[in-house]
């Protein structure tokens, strides 16, 4: 049986949602969709896509489709999911899964209903080290985990020339920021690796809010985070703490330790080494590959190169008429919603905030 796939968005859909697909026997790919038209017929014509559009509404309606991968801004997840499941098809929605956890719990809940497989792009929980990580602790391996740091520096949006004007990352309205970037990651795996989270306090900043476009030299706004930090309290009874930032001079880049009553997991993405050392014992090298790294077409980097196994991973649930056996669903979006909507309130009330939606 041939699936039939479309895509909205035509920015990180063309670095990785298009090459896993293409990876993937008796999936067609009829139709891209992205606000730009150039951008969806430049996509369209380097995967061999024979539809583009600049209105994905028109796209859903002309084309039947089995799966609808959505990569746009955060601001149209809602309204392009459940017109998509509503139109039959089962869903990939990016990340972060929606504006605030009500859009998130109505997504999950129309998509349960209609009975749909539902996915939310944290590849990560399918690269091979991330997953190795989840075994160890599950294990027992270094003992009882105590306290987790993990951290993501760059220097990506330090210079206040570095975005372009109204650029959908920086503006709150739109649901950009840092906190939905890159700490809907962090806030997944979290949940991934220790469980539940049972409380958090947060904040969230722009440090550089006064920006200058890149080509024309327009003054402009940021309204989104750029700087977030958290502290969360695991029903475990572990700490975890958060520091993102984008503003920086210095890549620093993303570092992760866990520190268990047994030992310490670290975790590095400038070289991707899984080091791990029990109590009394030096550091090993545990890492793993990914097989899916030499296959042709797939872009260098965990996140395109674990976006395979996911995307895999979710049409075999559509094709097997199954639930996901794998991979973050919209229960586990919502999940990260609520975590990053009690930032967002601990950021406002300075305190701490009970997730009484956990579990």
């Amino acid at each position: 049986m041939t699936l039939k796939a479309a895509v909205i968005g035509a920015s990180f859909a063309r670095a990785a949602y298009l090459p896993a697909l293409k990876t993937i026997e008796d999936v067609e790919i009829v139709a891209v969709s992205s606000a730009r038209l150039d951008s969806a017929r430049a996509a369209a014509s380097d995967f061999g896509v024979p539809h583009a559009y600049d209105d994905w509404r028109v796209m859903l309606e002309k084309h039947p489709v089995d799966f609808v991968g959505i990569a746009t801004p955060t601001i149209h997840h809602a309204p392009m999911a459940l017109a998509a499941l509503e139109a039959g098809a089962h869903v990939l929605c990016e990340k972060p899964m929606a504006m605030n956890a009500d859009e998130a719990r109505q997504m999950l809940e129309r998509a349960a209903a209609l009975k749909r497989v539902h996915i939310i792009g944290h590849e990560l929980r399918f690269n091979p080290n991330r997953r190795k990580i989840r075994r160890l602790i599950a294990e027992g391996y270094i003992g009882q985990v105590r306290h987790v740091n993990m951290v993501n520096i760059t220097p990506a949006w330090g210079d206040p020339a570095s975005r372009p004007a109204g650029d959908w990352w920086s503006l709150a309205e739109m649901g950009g920021g840092r906190l939905g970037a890159n700490g809907s990651h962090q806030l997944d795996l979290i949940r991934f690796w220790f469980g539940d989270i049972g409380a958090l306090v947060g904040q969230i900043a722009t440090m550089v809010p006064q920006r200058r476009d890149k080509t024309t030299g327009d003054p402009w706004t940021a309204t989104a985070d750029d700087q977030v930090s958290l502290t969360a309290e695991m029903q475990s009874g572990a700490l975890v703490s958060v520091f993102l930032s984008g503003v920086a001079r210095h890549n620093m880049g993303n570092n992760t330790m866990i520190f268990g009553s047994e030992g310490t997991i670290k975790l590095a993405d400038a070289d991707e080494k899984l080091l791990v050392a029990r109590a009394g014992e030096d550091f090993v090298d545990m890492s793993e590959s990914d097989p899916n790294a030499a296959l042709p077409g797939i872009g260098k980097g965990i996140w395109n190169v674990s976006f395979v196994a996911l995307m895999q991973e979710t049409l075999a649930a559509i094709r097997e008429q199954r639930p996901l056996r794998e991979g973050a669903t919209f229960a586990d979006g919502l999940q990260t919603q609520l975590a990053m909507d009690a930032i967002r309130q601990s950021t406002a009330e300075r305190r701490w905030i009970t997730l009484n939606g956990a579990g």
